[in-house]
């Protein structure tokens, strides 16, 4: 996650803390704050030091830190009934799916297949398109994050895998648009669409579409640079699916729950998929849910047909109680549109700091979903840190590790910074983290 924090001492922990291989680090010298409670926008270390969450963890923790309805959830269901086989019904399941029909994109309905997390999820969702269209490939783009299983991180298309481990049979990839730096070699947006639209034409031709069984991407994208297509794209892929009988999959791991001010960033952009995978927002991360929302009409083949996918933790109740629980607090609290405040509240911080910042050469986002882009140059958009550096970037870890030092967490990849905070924000606090990151792109500068 390119977090890259060495710590802010040289304490020594307990043997406990070194054998805890620790993901996407080097474990040698790691040496980060040891958490141990966390409220609101706020998570706390072992010594009282706290800190305002800016990326709600890893674009996760939309309700922030210890809602007190969810937290009663999970422990009232905690104390009737943890688990039971996914091949019997169970009240929390049906009442959760039924609330999700009511937030959906579809209105012919839905049906859930509940998973553990997000790239079990998206590994899900490739096994249903495959069961139902009876193809096997499947396109996803690069510059594009779907999981770390050996079937979600084939369909990511960035090079985050430097592992010997070769992709499994039946991945295709292509180039999507970026309006920020456009691989079609254009500045309008419209040209851009339209050549990428061409662009994946040329590929479902050569990979040939009857082959297709799903093209699944981030309606906007998440670690791999927040990035929003131009309008036009997404309803060129949708309307190119239709035309070739291949299912549209939305990787809503990030998206999903409000984080871009609507339910589903589906929604948002207007575009209605045939399925769509979610986790993380699903119970802001209070227990471990995933899973993929198929419409009705792609859903209703399994009437007929086994639907062969499963685990044993599908649809553990108290995971998803731990859903229905947020998925109450959304709709309750009106936090899906309470994040178009928050949109708000980023575009103008986040440009009022790029204005006083040569280093961030671009803004973006939706909802509570923003990333900036930082450049060496903004004339010829440099990166700060090329996109394919296999070291991670100096300048960047210099950037977490002193808004660590004030007392904020944010991560990203490469040089794009993500900035998600909880959808229950303050204005206030939300103030302090961009004082913090002033302070700390101004300390970036310094050393460049």
């Amino acid at each position: 996650m390119d977090l890259q924090i060495q710590g802010l001492g040289n304490e020594q922990l307990a043997p406990g803390y070194r054998q805890v291989l620790v993901p996407w680090a080097v474990q040698g010298g790691l040496n980060p704050p040891v958490i141990t409670s966390a409220k609101g926008a706020y998570f706390q270390d072992q010594h009282g030091q706290s800190y305002l969450d800016l990326t709600s963890g890893y674009v996760a923790v939309s309700l922030g830190h210890g809602h007190p309805k969810v937290v009663k959830a999970i422990q009232a269901q905690a104390e009737r009934l943890c688990w039971t086989a996914s091949s019997y019904f169970n009240d929390v399941r049906a009442e959760y799916a039924e609330l999700l029909q009511t937030i959906s994109p579809w209105p012919e309905g839905l049906r859930v297949h509940f998973a553990c997390g997000g790239g079990e999820a998206n590994d899900d969702a490739i096994k249903i398109a495959r069961l139902v269209t009876r193809r096997t490939k499947v396109l996803t783009a690069y510059r594009s994050y779907h999981g770390s299983t050996l079937g979600s991180s084939a369909l990511t298309g960035v090079d985050r895998w430097r592992d010997p481990i070769p992709a499994p049979a039946g991945f295709a990839k292509f180039v999507a648009p970026n309006p920020y730096r456009s691989p079609f070699h254009t500045e309008d947006p419209q040209v851009e669409a339209a050549r990428a639209l061409d662009h994946l034409r040329m590929v479902l031709s050569h990979e040939g579409a009857q082959n297709v069984a799903a093209i699944l991407m981030e309606p906007v994208t998440g670690s791999s640079g927040v990035v929003l297509y131009p309008d036009g794209y997404l309803e060129g892929v949708r309307q190119l699916c239709d035309e070739h009988g291949i299912l549209l999959v939305f990787d809503e791991i990030m998206t999903g729950f409000g984080r871009c001010a609507a339910p589903f960033a589906a929604q948002r952009v207007g575009v209605a998929p045939d399925m769509i995978s979610f986790a993380k927002g699903a119970s802001a991360s209070y227990t471990p849910l995933g899973g993929v929302l198929v419409r009705e009409r792609v859903a209703r083949h399994f009437d007929t047909h086994l639907f062969d996918v499963g685990h044993t933790h599908a649809g553990h109740v108290l995971a998803v109680a731990g859903g229905l629980a947020a998925l109450k607090v959304y709709l309750e609290e009106g936090l899906f549109e309470r994040a178009r405040q928050v949109e708000q509240w980023l575009d103008h911080g986040l440009r009022q700091l790029q204005e006083r910042h040569p280093v961030i050469g671009d803004v973006r986002g939706l909802g509570a979903h923003f990333g900036i882009e930082l450049v060496k140059d903004r004339a010829s958009k440099e990166p700060l840190v090329q996109w394919h550096h296999p070291d991670g970037s100096a300048p960047m870890r210099t950037l977490y590790t002193e808004l660590l030092k004030r007392g904020v967490h944010a991560y990203g990849r490469y040089n794009v910074m993500i900035v998600a905070p909880p959808l229950t924000i303050e204005r206030h606090e939300l103030d302090v983290g961009l004082q913090a990151l002033d302070e700390a792109l101004a300390v970036v500068e310094s050393r460049l």
